[in-house]
């Protein structure tokens, strides 16, 4: 049976500082109050030009990867604070929000016209096994 190599870096290090997803300003998680995480973690999204989808989505994957990545060295009170901020960042900047930013809702539309209906990708194989099949019956 062969052995798992043992790494000197954990995942959460190597997507830290090989991440293409978004900058983040230095120190915008350390505050204790959710509200005004929330509002810089949205601007930091909405500046960003790496993101891949709408900046809430960003702004909100990236307080679940912090909060993920503490773990069991977050304290209870910051974890709080940094679920508060998930609240409110839902509140103020989430889907059907009056806040919500119009970057946010450009990009909603151009993925609504690329959502036209598209053939199934077909796996290796399955197209063989479909056709053995329809000649069996």
């Amino acid at each position: 049976m062969a052995s798992k190599r043992k790494t000197s870096k954990k995942w959460s290090q190597h997507v830290t500082e090989t991440s293409n997803a978004m900058d983040i300003e230095k120190g915008t998680f350390a505050s204790d109050d959710p509200e005004k995480i929330a509002r810089l973690v949205e601007r930091d999204a909405e500046r960003s030009t790496r993101r891949k989808t709408t900046p809430y989505r960003s702004a909100m994957s990236m307080l679940t990867f912090y909060i993920n990545r503490g773990g069991k060295n977050l304290t209870a009170k910051h974890r709080k604070v940094l679920e508060d901020a998930k609240d409110v960042l839902r509140e103020k900047f989430g889907p059907g929000s009056n806040s919500a930013s119009k970057s946010g809702s450009a990009t909603k539309k151009r993925s609504a016209k690329k959502a036209a209906p598209k053939k199934r990708a077909v796996k290796k194989g399955e197209a063989t096994r479909k056709k053995a099949r329809s000649a069996s019956r």
